[in-house]
């Protein structure tokens, strides 16, 4: 099975949750996860592993938080055509644009060369009880999709 890399940025604990719930799904289909905040890393790391979940909330009207800013901005650096990547993050319908944060990170992904190997996971705010599964089942998705296409 795949060794994946899970890195996310949380302000409230919501995009939190939504990774650990991801890195629990992965290890239930027998896969390897490394969970790391953006924060503790930088974005040279993901050559390590054979596949990557990126997460962030949105901030503000459809904007990376701060916080994710470095890591994003490292990529620019990477040629991640070998890697299966897919995004998730939590965000507020209220706004215009929902979850962007989501849709830029899976945009910087597919310019540097990742294959993105399923659609992105948007939760509003933080997962439910039905959206913790959601979350689990997006993780054990991942890494059954890693293994298939590797």
């Amino acid at each position: 099975m795949a060794k994946v890399l899970v890195a996310y940025a949380s302000l409230t604990g919501n995009t939190e949750e939504m990774a650990e719930l991801i890195v629990e799904g992965i290890r239930q289909a027998g896969g390897e996860a490394v969970l790391k905040s953006v924060t503790d890393c930088n974005a040279d790391e993901i050559k390590a592993y054979e596949g990557v979940l990126l997460g962030a909330y949105t901030w503000g009207d459809g904007e990376l938080p701060d916080e994710f800013l470095d890591f994003y901005e490292e990529m620019d650096e990477l040629d991640l055509t070998a890697c299966k990547a897919a995004a998730f993050g939590s965000g507020d319908t209220g706004y215009e644009i929902y979850c962007g944060a989501v849709n830029q990170i899976e945009e910087k992904l597919r310019e540097r060369g990742a294959e993105i190997i399923q659609e992105s996971l948007k939760i509003e705010y933080g997962p439910n009880a039905a959206e913790k599964e959601t979350c689990r089942s997006f993780g054990r998705q991942f890494i059954e999709t890693c293994a298939a296409v590797s």
